[in-house]
């Protein structure tokens, strides 16, 4: 029998449960293997990519910091073109190569061009946008699909904003943000 884990989503939670175990231990980044996996994988696929971008791997001292990986150089546009598409799958690889834990992918993350701090404050601001249109017409607003770190950026900054509440529905890449007026009774 092998000691392989078998990942929580293959078993049903109990009634009443969350698919989450409170008992599970929390996850911790090896920063140390993660920065030499990245380099070595890096390494491997940038040179096969035949694009004129060099990158650097930083990882600052502290528990609970994260992996960084950025990148630079005259062909970044490709990096960054399609809502920086190519940027995500080299960062979801990266991931798949190290094995991380889905509870760490938001410790190690790639950025080109500032992107992340960019969509960050865009995704923050459209939020905040769309709250104010939805206490202004009393009607729901539906954000196109998103992933689950931008859905929760969404719910984190409309947290406590007051007249409205978030919701996410739907299913898989399928899954929308969804601003609704807030009531006075309960959800």
């Amino acid at each position: 029998m092998s000691d392989e884990r078998i990942p929580a989503a293959n078993h049903p939670p109990a009634r009443g449960a969350s698919r989450r175990q409170d008992t599970q231990p929390e996850p911790r980044l090896d920063r140390e293997r993660a920065v030499a996996e990245i380099g070595r994988f890096l390494g491997i696929a940038m040179p096969e990519m035949g694009l004129a971008i060099e990158f650097e791997i930083s990882a600052p001292a502290g528990e609970e910091a994260d992996v960084v990986v950025t990148f630079h150089g005259a062909d970044q546009d490709w990096l960054l073109e399609r809502n920086a598409e190519l940027l995500l799958a080299l960062e979801h690889i990266a991931h798949r190569w190290l094995r991380l834990d889905p509870r760490l992918h938001d410790r190690v993350r790639f950025d080109c061009g500032d992107y992340r701090a960019t969509h960050l404050a865009e995704l923050k601001l459209s939020a905040r946008v769309a709250a104010q249109r939805v206490r202004e017409t009393g009607q729901p607003h539906r954000f196109n699909p998103m992933s689950s770190r931008e859905r929760r950026i969404v719910h984190l900054e409309l947290n406590g904003a007051p007249g409205v509440r978030t919701m996410s529905e739907g299913f898989g890449d399928r899954r929308q943000l969804v601003i609704y007026p807030a009531t006075s009774s309960k959800r």
